[in-house]
């Protein structure tokens, strides 16, 4: 949620980040107006709260028809006070309601547009001539399969359509890339954290996924709660209503958890093998941090991730992702995309985002400072998840179908430094 006194002062950023994003810029105007109602409303009934208190204290001094008159007074002034504070609560409530229906306003910078206006910052590592090399070029799915590692007829057939089960050696590779991303992350800096991945619906809508994208979540009705589709969610919930301490520094997580999306609106793209699915695993990063100092903390959360992308030896580009493309929560979103030879593109890998005090602001998590509190701010970032096999698989096939393995990796194989295929 956007800081009101910066709607109030400044409108016309606002209506500008609102077009930036491909939204409405008309709904500024109607949370200002809402956001005058509220004030209005809660001006009247404090001034009848006020004349409701000293009336008692009038009453107390009365006697005989006096008072019985002050206290017919007090009657309908009690009736009245009810009243304006039932219009004051539902003031307020659409106020923060249409407020919470805005964006965070871009950083300076941000390309302006949508999902593909991205402006690529760098490229990292050099793809493979696969053909140049005598390679007939296999997608991961081929590849996991001949190694007896990814099986979709069973998935599909116990889940549905985009479910799998990582049999044998896929199951350990998913659980090395997530154990080496946990360790990269620790010694970054993060403390390991398994989160839950059921949350209830205040925390889902504090973290900004209950927008536009809420038809990509799964909900459990029966017990109003939501499936998360990543550990940013648990880990932004985790200080909800709390002040911190920052004074040493940023508090930095790290979360491993199953993640679930439904892709609603996905339909026929990425329908082969585990690029787009409906459940997989991640380790996320997560930092709460003073709101001068989140831009910083960012560039170190990409330094992070290009860490982990580097030592599995994949070549990748990243991007600066434009206006239009980010979550309601991020201010600044870069991705990190890495090349994908089966299809000849670039799939994205990691993303990370700085979602300044968006989220902390919804979520009333706070720091004590001169001249009062102040909401913090939050990044967050990717580093480690199912999606990497594919890019694993395929940028390190070998002619004979076997799958070389990066040093990082081999430690949590047992040493294994190829993966030879069993059929």
């Amino acid at each position: 949620m956007i800081d009101l006194k910066l709607l109030r002062a400044t409108p016309d950023v606002v209506r500008e980040s609102q077009r930036s994003r491909g939204d409405d810029p008309g709904v500024v105007d109607e949370v200002l107006a809402a956001d005058a109602a509220n004030r209005a409303a809660l001006q009247e009934f404090e001034t009848a709260r006020a004349e409701q208190k000293l009336l008692g204290k009038d009453v107390a001094r009365a006697q005989g028809e006096e008072k019985q008159a002050l206290l017919a007074r007090t009657k309908e002034l009690a009736a009245r006070v009810k009243e304006l504070q039932a219009t004051a609560d539902a003031a307020s409530a659409r106020a923060v309601e249409l407020a919470r229906s805005l964006g965070n306003i871009p950083e300076p910078g941000v390309p302006a547009g949508g999902a593909d206006d991205f402006v690529v910052v760098r490229h990292e590592g050099t793809p493979r001539d696969l053909a140049a090399e005598g390679i007939e070029v296999k997608d991961h799915l081929a590849l996991g399969e001949g190694l007896q590692a990814i099986d979709m007829e069973r998935g599909a057939k116990v889940s549905g359509a985009r479910f799998y089960f990582l049999t044998g050696i896929g199951a350990r590779l998913e659980l090395a890339i997530l154990n080496a991303a946990m360790q990269t992350a620790i010694d970054a800096g993060f403390s390991p954290m398994i989160t839950p991945t059921l949350v209830r619906p205040e925390v889902m809508a504090g973290t900004g996924f209950l927008g536009k994208h809420a038809d990509e979540i799964y909900r459990l009705e029966r017990d109003d709660l939501y499936l998360t589709g990543t550990s940013e969610v648990a880990l932004a919930g985790y200080h909800t209503d709390e002040f911190l301490d920052l004074s040493d520094g940023p508090r930095r997580y790290a979360g491993w958890s199953a993640c679930y999306r439904r892709e609603a609106g996905s339909a026929g793209r990425d329908t082969r093998g585990i690029i787009r699915v409906h459940q997989f695993h991640k380790v996320e990063m997560f930092s709460y941090v003073r709101p001068e100092d989140a831009a910083a903390e960012h560039a170190r959360f990409l330094r992070t991730e290009e860490t982990m992308l580097q030592a599995l030896e994949l070549p990748y580009r990243v991007i600066d992702t434009a206006a239009g493309d980010l979550g309601s929560s991020a201010a600044r979103k870069f991705d990190c995309e890495a090349w994908l030879p089966s299809q000849e593109r670039w799939m994205e890998v990691t993303s990370t985002s700085n979602c300044t005090t968006y989220q902390a602001r919804r979520l009333a998590i706070r720091e004590r400072r001169e001249g009062g509190s102040e909401p913090v701010a939050t990044v967050n970032g990717t580093i480690g998840t199912t999606r990497w096999l594919v890019a694993l698989l395929e940028n390190h096939q070998q002619a004979d179908g076997s799958i070389h393995v990066p040093a990082l990796l081999r430690p949590y194989l047992g040493g294994l430094e190829v993966l030879e295929p069993t059929r």
